[in-house]
């Protein structure tokens, strides 16, 4: 229940644009943490201090987020931006949440091309690698110790990860499998298949908000089946603007155009969030397309915990190694052709997030109740665990044997990947201090020469 001096404090009356924007693009700055971590900024800041909008229409956002392929946290900035400032504010909102981590990454990963082989930067990479793969680890108990509630989920869990890991079936059938079988198994089985929002409960109001439980839904945010047929068609004629540009200007083929449509599939995978489709994005871009090697994802994935933004952001890194190394626009332009891809992959990737706000969004107003997840999305999210545990296998093999199976075994590698478990497992320290520590321990280990054998 709300305080006294809490519910006596009048609603704010209005948000005013500059106010708004200064907002979003602080959060995009300070956004680190994960979903989890930017979820519970989001919430200190529009729930119980500046009171944009209410813990209930927080919440209920928040859960048709979950269930939408992408990055929840972005749309639920983007669904709250919506709410305030009509279109234009979703755009803002979603958009400030991602570009700053845009730029951030472009620096960071032009620095790793370029200077990538001094001892300095090469040594803090080999401390952070084996602490990337202790975060895949605990990114699937985490996930896992919530979505595997009873032995079907588990059996799912199971059944994914032989199949990517020793079938090579394809993520996307993966998903789709899994969601075949919890529609099944919630018509046969449907106590095995009920899942929740997974976010906890309420936390005490902080008073009236100026989106708050009763407030009637506005204008712009009403149902009309005229108005999400109009956004659907202006979405998709925007793709297919934009990748219809790339193919008249470069080709079907050309590195830009095949990015464009792979990251526009990617983007409709992230059930279970980034480490569940990263599979599926070394699968086409380290194995097919060979825009960058399995090492250089690692990394990728190394420099994408340590920035603002959504995890997926990794995929930004992926479009700038891609660009460079395929020399898009020339060996004279590298730099250029790595930010390009850059951008590109990034547009392509979070586009369907703001088509599924903007569409969806007027119809989950329609109702103020909780999203229950479907069956199949249960089946889905016990799925995703597998991928992880495949995509920390993968992670392991590369780490500790570097060479391949006939190599020697990184004993100093398992050291630090050991450390950086017990951190997190145990300490329950965060993502930034084990990621840097482990960097420290690489940047020392590479001025001993021989510890390193």
């Amino acid at each position: 229940m709300p305080t006294d001096h809490a519910a006596q404090t009048p609603a704010p009356s209005q948000v005013l644009w500059r106010e708004a924007f200064a907002f979003w693009l602080k959060l995009g700055f300070i956004s680190f943490g994960g979903p989890a971590g930017q979820i519970a900024i989001m919430h200190e800041e529009l729930v119980e201090r500046r009171r944009w909008i209410s813990e209930k229409r927080f919440l209920h956002a928040l859960n048709y987020c979950m269930v939408l392929p992408g990055p929840e946290a972005q749309q639920l900035a983007t669904y709250i931006g919506w709410l305030l400032h009509r279109t234009a504010g979703g755009l803002v909102a979603g958009g400030l949440f991602v570009l700053p981590s845009l730029f951030i990454l472009i620096a960071l990963s032009w620095i790793y091309l370029a200077y990538g082989q001094v001892p300095a930067i090469a040594g803090m990479f080999y401390g952070i690698k084996p602490a990337v793969t202790a975060l895949v680890v605990h990114a699937a108990w985490r996930v896992g110790s919530r979505a595997l509630k009873n032995a079907w989920l588990w059996a799912i869990a199971a059944a994914a990860f032989v199949s990517i890991f020793a079938l090579q079936v394809p993520f996307p059938l993966i998903v789709l499998a899994a969601g075949v079988v919890g529609y099944l198994g919630g018509r046969i089985a449907p106590q095995h298949f009920a899942g929740g929002a997974g976010h906890g409960s309420a936390q005490a109001a902080s008073g009236p908000a100026l989106i708050d439980d009763d407030t009637p839904t506005p204008a712009h945010a009403r149902f009309s089946w005229r108005r999400l047929t109009q956004v659907a068609i202006w979405f998709v004629a925007l793709w297919g603007a934009a990748i219809g540009a790339l193919a008249v200007a470069y080709g079907w083929d050309a590195v830009l155009t095949q990015m464009a449509w792979f990251f526009t599939k990617a983007a409709l995978l992230t059930f279970g969030g980034a480490y569940a489709v990263l599979p599926y994005v070394y699968q086409g871009a380290v194995d097919q397309h060979q825009w960058l090697t399995a090492t250089q994802m690692i990394d990728g994935l190394a420099l994408g915990e340590t920035t603002p933004g959504p995890l997926i952001m990794v995929v930004s890194f992926v479009g700038f190694v891609g660009g460079w190394t395929k020399a898009i626009f020339g060996p004279d332009a590298l730099s250029a052709a790595g930010a390009v891809a850059a951008c590109v992959v990034t547009f392509f990737t979070f586009l369907p997030s703001f088509c599924f706000i903007l569409m969806g969004g007027p119809f989950i107003e329609t109702t103020h109740g909780n999203l229950k997840v479907t069956a199949p999305l249960t089946a889905i999210t016990a799925a995703v665990v597998g991928v992880i545990v495949n995509l920390a296998v993968f992670f392991a093999w590369h780490v500790l044997w570097p060479q391949g199976a006939s190599g020697r075994f990184d004993g100093v590698s398992a050291l630090i990947g050991l450390a950086a478990a017990i951190a997190l497992f145990r300490f329950k320290l965060g993502v930034m201090t084990v990621v840097f520590g482990a960097a420290a321990a690489g940047l020392a280990l590479r001025w001993l020469p021989p510890l390193l054998g």
